[in-house]
């Protein structure tokens, strides 16, 4: 019986490895791209040069197109633990001849409240480069913006708000016991809760996207792995609380150095 759960969580790893991977290996063929061509593959946008005309509202489709891949590759992998805890207890329900539902649900729920922030987030993008706050590169051109997301984001690391998301977050086990939910409906708005408390939890820390390029593939990974450190590593570490201080303090650098510039 231990051998069956065991192949079985290898499969549904194997799975999730393999929609990252395809997920991540498209943003790096398009972040190519834009350094070679100078052209958004996704968003079939020019990347260099001036870029100062306003965008056309159909513009929107391929920039939540790339937000979409973006959150599918960041965010899986974080969400790895849940899922997989969510496929052991189903697989040990079927074993036990009670209702089973594929594990695809849940993920696919979860998957569905990022998709829907990748609307929010496109739609940001969208208002930024008419308001002229993003270069060709889709980095953020104003270090009042750019220190306001980082003073922002690092003040939010500490707020309860946070400590609530993250904590669901990091008890796979415990949500599952208390917010179980048979059938396939139930593991659909399963998936749509965690996935919510997700959002909670690091909507902020995508809006950092906008302050070192939204397709920059370093910094993007970055904040992918900080996502996933936050969620299993030991309470005690304060990883998510030392990172909110460096972030507020550098934030508070870029507003302090754009305002004496000012003042000259």
């Amino acid at each position: 019986m231990e051998a069956i759960f065991k192949r079985y969580r290898l499969v549904v790893l194997a799975a999730l490895v393999a929609i990252t991977t395809l997920a991540w290996g498209y943003m790096v063929q398009e972040a190519q791209a834009m350094v070679h061509t100078g052209v958004c593959c996704c968003a079939g946008m020019k990347m260099s040069g001036p870029d100062t005309n306003p965008w056309s509202a159909a513009t929107l489709l391929p920039l939540f197109l790339m937000w979409t891949e973006m959150m599918v590759a960041m965010m899986i992998p974080s969400a790895a633990p849940m899922i997989l805890t969510f496929a052991l207890v189903n697989r040990k329900r079927r074993e036990s001849e009670r209702p089973f539902v594929p594990t695809g649900i849940f993920l696919l729920g979860y998957l569905v409240v990022w998709t829907g922030f990748s609307v929010l987030a496109a739609v940001a993008q969208w208002i930024l480069h008419a308001k002229a706050l993003l270069s060709p590169m889709m980095v953020s051109t104003s270090p009042m913006l750019g220190g306001a997301l980082l003073l922002g984001a690092g003040v939010f690391q500490w707020t309860p708000l946070k400590n609530t998301c993250l904590a669901h977050c990091r008890s796979p086990l415990g949500f599952l016991m208390t917010d179980w939910r048979e059938g396939r409906w139930g593991a659909f708005v399963m998936g749509l809760q965690h996935g919510a408390y997700c959002i909670g939890c690091c909507w902020i820390l995508m809006a950092l996207l906008f302050v070192a390029g939204v397709m920059n593939m370093w910094w993007i990974a970055i904040i992918a792995v900080f996502v996933l450190l936050e969620k299993v590593a030991p309470k005690d570490l304060f990883i998510g609380k030392m990172a909110g201080t460096l972030l507020a303090l550098w934030g508070l650098w870029l507003i302090v150095m754009q305002s004496s510039i000012d003042f000259r």
